[in-house]
């Protein structure tokens, strides 16, 4: 008796393994794919919460430069600033001879944190110095607005004001522009410290003085030190005060976009090194107890200062506080026609332990559980919306951990 084999019998395969990409290009990550999901999956959940499950997109979130701060509009002026401790706010400064006064005083926007003072055309003018005055249980202090765009110092109280800032609008001369980014030749620069002269330089000076030797050198894209406004000049830039206002000590914002808009007519994109890592400690200048609330934009505890730079960590895990970073992105791109940004600053953000003393020797340094969730999926967003506003935007991490697919 013999046997017969069924020749349309087949041997069960094993079922082909789908793994997400960056797996797919290094097989030494496969141990870590569920937290690459994770993380993934983090930052989709809070795109899908920031966009009402995707009707709108991230660019429509980030639009908060255009609504706090003092504006212009067809019947007057409107301030508004995000001050949920406060229980009272004044504008004080040159118009009302730094006195409070009931005709400055804003109103909290019923049912929200935000407040709110809306004044005639003659309220206040251009050039116009000015502060908040905030109040809140058991304390007050004289603040700059967080979404100040202008901010000038005292040349000799040394003081920081806010400044009503209303010109003609720049009148662009290169209305669009494409970086280059084959090859990416990247000038690092500082406006005031680029010349030999013995004095803070100027945005006019390197435009004329300096902005040629780039171009002539063969350089196609500068990335810019220090813009958003510091108290400190020694700190170069790093503990910033004042998010959306270009530094003052160089000049203009009209004479930033000439900057800009003459590199983008030789060719020269131009970036930003942005600051979202964190920011100055300084309460009366900066973010650090606007209203009574040191944490308002920054994590509590342990791990509101950072141990290293003297500075306080944004808390990344707070919708508002991604909205002002988002916005801030936003505006820089729209508002100055940067092409992209370097993030300062990005090992610090990633880890709890922002880096210090760690050793990074083994894949398993970056999956441990050590890693800032919220900094990751802010980090995730701010790309996405940098390239919704501009798809050709360069974007560049300072990261010295080598986090794998932290560029992806």
């Amino acid at each position: 008796m013999t046997t017969k084999t069924n020749k349309s019998q087949t041997v069960a395969k094993k079922p082909t393994v789908k793994h997400i990409g960056l797996v797919k290009n290094d097989g030494y990550l496969e141990p870590y794919e569920e937290a690459i999901k994770g993380r993934h999956d983090h930052a989709l959940w809070k795109l899908n919460a920031l966009t009402n499950n995707g009707k709108n997109k991230i660019t429509d979130f980030a639009n908060g430069y255009k609504y706090y701060g003092l504006h212009k509009t067809t019947r007057g002026w409107v301030f508004r600033e995000w001050a949920p401790n406060a229980t009272e706010i004044y504008l004080i400064g040159d118009f009302n001879g730094w006195k409070e006064t009931d005709r400055y005083k804003a109103k909290r926007i019923a049912g929200t944190d935000n407040w709110e003072l809306k004044l005639s055309e003659k309220a206040i003018k251009h050039g116009d110095l000015y502060k908040m005055h905030v109040y809140w249980e058991g304390g007050d202090g004289e603040r700059i607005p967080a979404w100040a765009t202008r901010v000038v110092q005292d040349d000799v109280t040394k003081i920081f004001s806010a400044q009503v800032w209303n010109p003609e609008p720049y009148a662009w001369k290169k209305k669009s522009f494409k970086p280059n980014k084959s090859p990416l030749l990247i000038y690092e620069c500082h406006i005031g410290m680029a010349q030999d002269a013995e004095k803070v330089g100027t945005y006019n000076e390197f435009r004329e003085n300096v902005l040629p030797r780039i171009k002539k050198d063969g350089y196609n894209c500068i990335q810019i030190m220090a813009i958003q406004e510091h108290p400190y000049y020694g700190s170069f830039g790093y503990h910033v005060s004042s998010f959306f206002a270009a530094s003052s000590r160089f000049g203009t914002p009209e004479e930033l976009k000439a900057l800009i808009d003459q590199a983008h007519k030789d060719g020269i994109a131009v970036i930003m090194d942005i600051v979202h890592s964190h920011a100055v400690k300084n309460e009366v200048e900066g973010l650090g107890n606007l209203a009574g609330d040191p944490n308002q934009y920054f994590y509590p505890g342990d791990r509101h200062e950072h141990p290293a730079w003297d500075s306080l960590c944004f808390d990344y895990g707070k919708d508002q506080v991604i909205h002002f970073l988002l916005s801030n992105c936003k505006y820089w791109l729209e508002e100055f026609h940067f092409d992209g940004f370097r993030f300062d600053g990005v090992t610090s953000m990633l880890y709890y332990s922002h880096g210090l003393g760690e050793a990074f020797c083994n894949y398993g340094d970056y999956f441990n559980g050590h890693q800032d969730d919220n900094a990751i999926c802010y980090l995730t967003l701010a790309n996405l919306l940098i390239h919704e506003v501009n798809p050709q935007a360069i974007t560049i991490a300072e990261e010295v951990s080598g986090m794998p697919g932290l560029a992806a």
